[in-house]
């Protein structure tokens, strides 16, 4: 009796590649010369990102940088969540943060959708921020897998503990 197949569905970031495109950011910002005087900058503030400007354009300018270099390093921008730029005093903040896990509300709409359009005799459940799926046959697996990089979700997906 073949046993099933599974693997796991998580939304993680290697924090590394994160900190590493941060710093560049960083060296970029305080090199480049569009941004000499601005008192433009970007740092970490505990789990979020601060980005901070003398004028909403370059603030906005500065998370463009900071998105590129997350681009290069191989992390999503669905995992990048930035908020509206806010004008306090002389200076414009932009708070950013990077999502880790599947939320409940987007663990339900993958369940849902693997389901609806995925292969009869697909289970999929919830375990905390993350999704087990398993099938008895691995060309399901697969197909799950094809259906949900077809899937237009806002959240960056892994794939691994394929068994």
């Amino acid at each position: 009796m073949p046993s099933d197949s599974s693997f796991d569905i998580v939304s993680k970031i290697d924090r590394q590649e994160a900190d590493n495109a941060l710093n560049q950011a960083k060296k970029e910002v305080e090199q480049r010369y569009d941004f000499k005087g601005t008192d433009a900058s970007i740092d970490w503030s505990g789990d979020s990102i601060i980005i901070k400007a003398n004028s909403e354009e370059r603030a906005n300018a500065v998370l463009d940088v900071f998105q590129t270099k997350l681009i290069k390093r191989g992390i999503s921008l669905k995992s990048l969540d930035s908020g509206e730029p806010l004008a306090s005093g002389k200076e414009v903040r932009i708070t950013s943060t990077l999502k880790e896990g599947i939320s409940q509300e987007n663990a339900k709409k993958i369940g849902k959708i693997i389901r609806d359009e995925g292969p009869k005799g697909v289970k999929s459940q919830i375990q905390g921020d993350e999704l087990r799926v398993s099938s008895k046959s691995r060309d399901d697996l697969q197909e799950v897998q094809r259906l949900l990089k077809a899937a237009d979700l806002d959240v960056d997906l892994q794939y691994v503990n394929y068994r």
